[in-house]
């Protein structure tokens, strides 16, 4: 991997392993395997915290990286990598699941506070700011009291194969805005409302 300092640090949340592979935890991770995978790179694991893949899109070196401490201490991997690239948090984008949309939305913003989810309760903690980027990917919220915990650690469902694609393919084209163009710009694109199918 290049060991140059990257403008943006674009960090998938997610649970290593083949267990949580398509969990609806893991879309985090999901999305940058995509990405990573559709600009021909390949990951590299940088010891116990992180793997990471860095490539130069449009002039504009971007390194990817997915935390392997499991999602609840996410931000020690990324707190790490972005003192490594001399970076700020408002120079990190967090790519992650949301139970408050449906599935197949995307949502990127600043700040803002963690809605529950310790992964970014994690990022907020040991960066100590909440000025980070957010990319929130849907995945619903078909569960009922004390029902949250199974839900997220369990599969996407065979009939929201094609929602989950899609929403996979919408937050590359995202990740690639960033990229090229910095995610202020980027918020056009990935906050548009989901177009319906046609008839």
């Amino acid at each position: 991997m290049s060991s140059q300092r990257p403008s943006y640090l674009i960090a998938g949340l997610g649970n290593p392993g083949v267990r949580y592979a398509n969990t609806r935890h893991n879309i985090g991770f999901m999305v940058v395997d995509a990405y990573v995978a559709r600009l021909g790179l390949v990951w590299t694991q940088h010891g116990d915290l992180y793997e990471a893949a860095q490539s130069r899109i449009r002039g504009r070196v971007v390194e990817f990286i997915k935390p392997l401490t499991f999602m609840n201490l996410s931000g020690k991997a990324i707190r790490k990598r972005m003192n490594e690239c001399g970076l700020s948090a408002s120079s990190v984008v967090v790519v992650t699941d949301e139970y408050n949309f449906p599935t197949g939305r995307i949502h990127l913003k600043a700040g803002g506070s963690s809605g529950g989810h310790n992964g970014i309760s994690s990022v907020m903690e040991e960066l100590a700011t909440a000025s980070f980027w957010r990319l929130r990917c849907g995945i619903d919220r078909k569960f009922g009291p004390g029902e949250l915990v199974d839900y997220v650690l369990a599969d996407f469902p065979a009939d929201e194969a094609a929602a989950v694609a899609d929403m996979i393919s919408r937050a590359c084209e995202v990740l690639a805005e960033i990229a090229s163009a910095g995610p202020e710009l980027a918020m056009q694109k990935a906050n548009r409302p989901i177009q319906p199918p046609g008839p």
